[in-house]
């Protein structure tokens, strides 16, 4: 896997491997008062979008900081770790409410996670959209 940095749109073999192994992540957004509220998700990875996914329930406390940002998007980070190595991926990340976008979400998760999100009517996705990336493996 390539030392960091790393083109989001562009990563090498390793890193994309790594990002398709089975592997529980981190998302970090940002309070209103700035500080940083850290939750283990499942990230899906999608470098020709530009894009990491996140499904979710909508009255989570990370939607919640994400439309807090407003138009422009938030902030935020995704993270996994295995021994030594690790990834990030940083983006301006949205609510996708739009059931094409959130049936694209699960589909991406199925095929990473290897189950099927359980039905949920309350289910979005946190789009990202890509700014960065690093790792080191």
């Amino acid at each position: 896997m390539s030392a960091y940095p790393v083109d989001p749109h562009d990563p090498d073999l390793a890193y994309l491997t790594f990002w398709r192994e089975r592997h529980l992540c981190t998302l970090t957004t940002l309070r209103a008062d700035g500080s940083p509220h850290v939750v283990p998700v499942g990230v899906t990875y999608d470098p020709e979008a530009g894009l990491a996914r996140v499904i979710t329930n909508k009255s989570s406390a990370k939607v919640g900081h994400v439309l807090a940002a407003g138009a422009q998007g938030a902030r935020v980070s995704v993270c996994q770790v295995d021994g030594r190595r690790w990834a990030t991926l940083e983006g301006r990340a949205r609510i996708a409410t739009d059931p094409a976008h959130v049936a694209e979400a699960e589909r991406r998760y199925a095929e990473r996670y290897g189950r099927v999100p359980s039905p949920n009517p309350d289910r979005v996705a946190i789009e990202i959209t890509l700014t960065s990336a690093m790792g080191h493996g």
